[in-house]
């Protein structure tokens, strides 16, 4: 996993292509909250933003 982030991180510096780093902030954001959302305890919380 860690490789795989610093690899990321790598290729963001040689390519500067640092527009990317948001959108991936993003897609992880989204990630939680179908992650969390859909099978926990903080599910009726989170109702109101989705």
């Amino acid at each position: 996993m860690w490789r795989l982030a610093k690899e990321f991180v790598a290729f963001l510096r040689q390519e500067k292509k640092w527009w990317l780093v948001p959108l991936f902030l993003l897609l992880l954001l989204l990630a939680a909250f179908v992650v969390f959302g859909s099978s926990s305890v903080l599910a009726p919380f989170m109702y109101p933003f989705m």
